[in-house]
C-alpha cells in the first residue's frame, strides 16, 4: 500500500457567508466522512488548518502575512489515506464534503526515500 494526501482547496466556510447552522452542517458531513474512511481503514490522520497564512519566500525570505480572502487557494487542511493507486483515492476522494461549495481535492502520492 501507499500513502497518498488528499489537500483540500477552497474558500474558509467565513469568507463565503456561511451561517453557524450552515458550518454546523458542513462538519457533521465531515464527521461522516472521516468515520466512513476509518471504518474501511483508509484513513491515517489529518487536520484543518487555520485561515490565517504566513509566506515566506524568495533568497531573501520574504515574509508576508495574507488573510484567507487575499490567497486565491487556500489549503483548508488534509488526510493522509492509504490506498493502491490514485484511482482509489480518487473513489476515496468523492466523499469530499465541499465539492458543493466549490472546493476541489488535490491527491499527491507521498514521496519514500530510502536511506
Amino acid at each position: 500500500m501507499k500513502e497518498f494526501m488528499m489537500i483540500f482547496i477552497g474558500a474558509s466556510y467565513s469568507d463565503i457567508g456561511l451561517s453557524p447552522e450552515e458550518m454546523q452542517g458542513q462538519m457533521g458531513k465531515w464527521f461522516a466522512w472521516n468515520a466512513e474512511m476509518e471504518k474501511a481503514g483508509v484513513v491515517k490522520g489529518g487536520h484543518a488548518l487555520h485561515p490565517e497564512v504566513k509566506r515566506i519566500s524568495g533568497k531573501d525570505r520574504t515574509i508576508t502575512d495574507l488573510a484567507s480572502t487575499e490567497v486565491k487557494e487556500l489549503v483548508g487542511g488534509y488526510y493522509i489515506v492509504t490506498a493502491n493507486n490514485y484511482e482509489e483515492v480518487v473513489k476515496i476522494a468523492e466523499g469530499y464534503p465541499d465539492y458543493d461549495l466549490g472546493g476541489t481535492v488535490e491527491i499527491r502520492e507521498i514521496m519514500v526515500f530510502e536511506q
